[in-house]
């Protein structure tokens, strides 16, 4: 209840006659998850660990009532799985099912994400965007990326002996934040 403009307006004496005020809260968040699910994701158990990871990434998400908009990147084109939903114990069959095959649509994944986040921050101007990317950057070649339009966090998935380092030069040139994927998960 707001007690100055109340008590300006007179004694209260019934219901109605109270103001009341809004509470402020943080800023609305949206986290997208874009999710490198290539064949060579497979190698040396790094999907497996990349669940454990996403698990975690779901739970915190829930727990700060953020929405979650994720996006994998196998096969031919990228798939979306959710669009800025909030996220929920839904999203546990959806990981447990998450498998890895074909190739890396990761360019044409970040493409897409980059426009989809433009136009949801027209749409939702107060909103806080994050994105979090999984992959192991095994990637033919590319030119050079723009960066995403919000803090974006890059997650190095690679575990094979002989490690190209290339998802670091994505993060890079993404202007991301760079994380191994053995730095977060612990319990290997």
């Amino acid at each position: 209840m707001a007690w100055l403009p109340t008590l300006l307006k007179g004694r209260p004496r019934v219901r109605g006659d109270l103001c009341w005020q809004q509470r402020r809260g943080q800023a609305p968040e949206l986290w997208l998850v874009i999710v490198d699910a290539s064949a060579s994701t497979r190698r040396h158990g790094a999907l497996a660990a990349c669940k454990g990871v996403l698990a975690e990434v779901f739970d915190q998400a829930y727990r700060r009532r953020a929405r979650l908009a994720l996006l994998t990147a196998s096969g031919r084109i990228p798939q979306w799985q959710r669009h800025g939903l909030k996220a929920s114990a839904a999203l546990q069959p959806w990981l447990q099912q998450l498998g890895a095959g074909g190739g890396t649509p990761l360019l044409a994944a970040l493409a897409e994400a980059r426009q989809w986040l433009l136009r949801r921050a027209n749409q939702h101007p107060h909103e806080m965007q994050r994105c979090l990317v999984f992959t192991d950057g095994r990637l033919q070649r590319w030119q050079a990326l723009a960066p995403l339009p919000c803090d974006s966090v890059l997650v190095d998935m690679e575990r094979t002996p002989v490690r190209l380092g290339r998802a670091q030069q994505l993060a890079e040139q993404l202007h991301a934040q760079y994380w191994h994927l053995d730095a977060l998960n612990p319990r290997r």
